[in-house]
């Protein structure tokens, strides 16, 4: 699978059969995953529909992966009395073309294309019987309420020609083909990925501004390579960017937090799920801090306390009896 392209599929691209079912069947299979939705089937299908719906995580987001071949799947506001919304789905398809309709909007989605839905507000997957395959993304909805502010509701479709866009897709993909170690930072680059999309929408910024927002993304995704160097510092990625320091703590100040804080993230993120991991159980404390970055131990040791609560000895989980 090639990352850099927003059309490669995130789940294995080997035909699927799925069986026909009930849609009663395939609607409590939806309802357990991602919560109320009403499934029409296809006319030819004659009450039938030939879905799949399965789940996994990623990251710390739990993510369903769904295929239909069903009229529509709808969402309408009895259904979200009964089930409240909790999450905002980012959805990515992945297979085949569906159309959303949300809050009056309606959006085509082709191969690759990514639309964040809100669980809040209903709306309408139309497929025509044609059969489609989705990554849906389920996001805390009142986290991201209050980490992106209102912009992040009422449904959106991301514009796959902002920079933003490639960089979000590029970060999904490696999610996928990632280890446990990885996915931690990435899970949090995504997320970035997509607050600052999200306020070049609500500043209504044009598109030269969008641009040098990615920026960002390409300081992000630097950071997730060489952090493991205890000599990279905010002053080598801003010459790896080309840019000048101020320039460079002007993008991350969007994010609340300087360069440093956010290396310094990523590296005691790394150390804790490697501390976890079983596979590096026999990798001393002191050792893993110097293959995350840190030329410091104490320093080390200072900091992840601060940021975890514990040491990281006791970040280790028990030894099996």
């Amino acid at each position: 699978m090639t990352i850099a392209t927003r059309h490669a599929p995130l789940v294995d691209t080997a035909p699927t059969h799925a069986r026909q079912r009930p849609v009663e069947e395939f609607s409590s299979t939806i309802r357990a995953i991602c919560g109320n939705f009403g499934i029409e089937p296809s006319l030819r299908g004659q009450g039938l529909v030939a879905g799949t719906a399965s789940r996994l995580h990623l990251s710390r987001f739990e993510t369903a992966v769904v295929s239909c071949d069903a009229e529509r799947v709808m969402r309408d506001a009895r259904m979200i009395r009964d089930d409240p919304g909790g999450h905002l789905f980012l959805i990515v398809q992945d297979k085949g073309t569906c159309r959303i309709h949300q809050s009056g909007k309606s959006h085509l989605l082709e191969p690759g294309d990514m639309f964040l839905v809100d669980s809040a507000q209903p709306s309408d997957f139309v497929y025509a019987g044609q059969h489609a395959r989705q990554v849906s993304l389920h996001l805390p909805r009142e986290e991201m309420l209050h980490r992106f502010g209102p912009a992040c509701t009422g449904g959106l479709g991301i514009d796959r020609d902002d920079p933003l866009f490639l960089a979000m897709r590029a970060v999904l993909a490696k999610l996928f083909i990632e280890d446990a170690v990885a996915a931690p930072h990435l899970g949090e680059a995504l997320l970035s990925l997509l607050g600052a999309y999200l306020r070049c929408i609500e500043t209504q910024t044009g598109m030269a501004e969008k641009r040098e927002e990615a920026v960002l993304s390409r300081a992000l995704a630097i950071m997730e390579r060489r952090c493991h160097d205890a000599g990279f510092g905010p002053a080598e990625l801003a010459d790896d960017l080309a840019v000048s320091p101020r320039t460079l703590q002007r993008h991350f100040s969007a994010l609340g937090e300087t360069a440093s804080e956010r290396l310094m993230a990523i590296r005691l993120d790394m150390a804790r799920a490697r501390l976890e991991a079983p596979a590096s159980r026999a990798d001393s404390v002191s050792t893993i801090a110097f293959e995350s970055g840190f030329n410091d131990l104490s320093y080390f040791y200072r900091t992840f306390r601060k940021r975890f609560g514990v040491s990281p000895g006791a970040a280790r989980p028990p030894l099996s009896p």
